[in-house]
């Protein structure tokens, strides 16, 4: 009899293990979402391009929201330097679709873009940047509307 009721006790406590654990399994949080990285060009206070990593910033959807005023798509073909340093023509996102390209800043720092790069391009004052169009290459261009976003100083 003691057997039998040691046999039951432990089945009970396993059962009851199981049980919590599968409802603290499915209370668990959802796994953390991969970050969107970006490369920011931007003009410093000293006039000068300088690039940084920064992480998009999203809503809690996984959603990044931003006010877009249009959108172009172009193809650029390969070539040797751009040697006219530029700055962007306004505030935009530059995502290389295919292809592969290098902006260079004012420091002499080189970014590397490829498929599904993206450049938040802000340097639409100072020296600007130079870029290279390493193999043909096809961006869409987002140009942002004109609000504080993602590394706006």
């Amino acid at each position: 009899m003691a057997d039998i009721r040691r046999l039951l006790t432990i089945a009970a406590l396993m059962t009851a293990g199981f049980l919590l654990g599968k409802a603290s399994a499915s209370q668990a949080p959802a796994p953390a979402r991969k970050p969107i990285m970006m490369t920011r060009i931007y003009a410093g206070p000293d006039g000068q391009s300088h690039a940084e990593e920064v992480e998009m910033k999203l809503n809690d959807r996984g959603i990044a929201d931003f006010a877009a005023t249009a959108a172009q798509f172009s193809s650029r073909p390969a070539g040797p330097p751009n040697t006219n340093w530029h700055t962007g023509p306004r505030r935009q996102f530059v995502i290389t679709l295919s292809g592969r390209a290098e902006l260079e800043v004012s420091d002499g720092r080189k970014v590397l873009a490829g498929p599904g790069h993206i450049n938040l391009i802000e340097d639409t004052t100072g020296r600007g940047h130079l870029t290279r169009n390493i193999e043909d290459r096809v961006v869409i261009t987002i140009p942002i509307a004109d609000e504080p976003g993602p590394g706006r100083n």
